[in-house]
């Protein structure tokens, strides 16, 4: 079945399985722990039930997202040495210590303060269960950090030199803070913490029309909305600088994105069309004129290159243009929806039905958005593994196709049944919480029977 088919592309559809998947839990874990800190906080200085009901519910949602992040970036990690061992022998001398710093200064603390964070609210103060969660939060967000100064690396590299074929470094500054770094960094939190402020307020919206009016529902809810109407913005800004970096570092990338094929001053801005390459055009185009050059140059006149200034070194055009207008699409949604819902709660104090509705439809619109930019990030840097440095072919194993694909299938269909097994889990919890609001539940220790005065007595 799969004997006809291109090995290195059936591990490239293999990896971008692995990655697609595994990205979609550390994204709700980065920004969620740090929701969980301000819920505690709120508490902490209030008193006010609702706060420590928040976390005691969305804390389990976390643990559920945090195993299987772990899991899956240990299955997706594997990968480099079964299908791609030429990226370990080319510039596994970079690759492998920022990865080992990920495990040792993020990983590390992670899972040492976790336990507590989950299991030690009845065992530890208030005070050292605050700093637990907030080391968490602080683990996830480096991890964050290792794993994206690696992937930019890879996008923009610099601060090396290649001796014998391999990568040797010249300076970690400059291999850590390569010129995308800071764009792709600032670009990635924010994702997590839209995806976390829609997340919350989907759930949260759930349980308000399956009638749960238990206070912590509707603090979660305005603390959702509040962060994604806040956040938005942000990200179109540093959306916008993003792409400015990467016309500079990767103009193949832009050329591919915008669907422009030729080079030339005065580019239109493509909202929609069908890119073909045998024609090197694009079929049914809605253009606006001189559009693209205006916000890629800053001048209506200004020169872009085309997919023709590249040769056969450009990424598949038809991907990246798909993807990203479904990525900005899903942003200008969440930018109307935020707004839209935030003013309806200023004036009613509550979430109305057709507002919750649309927040329930919302709940992983983040999840959308963050593989549709994913796809343009690691789409676009083709025909590179390591862009300039090393390709894709070159990387790639001798694995035969029937394996490759035979994996490949194993992986897809389980990646499936946990994606269903989780969104059937969240909102299982959900209504599950509904029903439980005074009983303790097993596993996660939940402070119930410890009122806020003898939280604070214990520090």
């Amino acid at each position: 079945m799969f004997s006809s088919l291109d090995p290195v592309v059936l591990a490239r559809v293999q990896f971008a399985a692995n990655i697609t998947f595994h990205i979609l839990f550390p994204t709700i874990s980065i920004a969620l722990t740090w929701v969980l800190l301000f819920f505690k906080l709120r508490f902490n200085k209030t008193g006010d039930d609702r706060w420590m009901a928040a976390y005691r519910f969305w804390v389990k949602i976390f643990a559920l997202t945090f195993a299987l992040g772990v899991v899956s970036g240990i299955t997706m990690s594997f990968q480099f040495g079964t299908n791609w061992p030429g990226y370990m022998e080319t510039v596994g001398n970079i690759a492998g210590p920022l990865l080992a710093y990920e495990v040792l200064t993020a990983f590390f603390l992670e899972a040492t303060f976790l336990g507590i964070m989950l299991f030690g609210m009845r065992r530890v103060s208030n005070r050292t269960h605050t700093i637990a969660t907030l080391l968490v939060a602080g683990g996830t967000t480096l991890s964050a950090f290792w794993i994206l100064a690696l992937n930019s690396w890879m996008q923009t590299p610099a601060g090396f030199e290649m001796i014998d074929g391999r990568a040797h470094v010249t300076s970690w500054l400059a291999v850590i803070f390569n010129p995308s770094f800071p764009y792709r960094f600032v670009h990635m939190l924010l994702a997590s913490g839209l995806t976390v402020a829609f997340l919350l307020a989907g759930i949260s919206a759930y349980r308000w029309l399956r009638g749960d009016r238990a206070p912590d529902v509707l603090a979660a809810l305005r603390t959702g909305v509040v962060i994604a109407a806040v956040l938005i913005p942000l990200q179109i800004v540093a959306g916008d600088l993003h792409g400015l970096n990467t016309l500079h570092h990767q103009p193949a990338k832009i050329a591919a994105m915008e669907g422009i094929w030729k080079t030339g001053k005065g580019a239109p801005a493509v909202l929609l069309g069908l890119p073909n390459a045998s024609t090197r055009s694009n079929d049914f185009e809605i253009a606006i004129p001189k559009l693209a050059s205006l916000y890629l140059t800053h001048s209506a006149d200004g020169e872009i290159k085309g997919i023709d200034a590249f040769g056969d070194k450009h990424p598949p055009v038809a991907p990246l243009f798909f993807a990203f207008r479904i990525m900005v699409g899903v942003g200008l949604l969440m930018l109307a929806v935020s707004w839209l819902a935030a003013w309806q709660l200023r004036r009613q104090g509550q979430p109305a039905p057709w507002m919750a509705r649309m927040l329930v439809a919302m709940t992983f619109s983040g999840w959308v958005a963050l593989v549709a930019g994913w796809y343009v990030t690691e789409i676009g840097r083709q025909p590179y593994l390591v862009y300039g440095v090393l390709t894709t072919a070159q990387a790639a194993s001798k694995v035969p196709a029937t394996m490759i694909g035979a994996t490949l299938a194993m992986y897809l269909s389980l990646y499936l049944a946990l994606i269903a097994a989780y969104v059937s889990v969240v909102f299982y919890l959900a209504r599950k919480a509904g029903a439980s609001q005074t009983t303790d539940e097993p596993g996660i220790e939940t402070p119930q029977a410890v009122v806020p005065g003898e939280l604070r007595s214990a520090e």
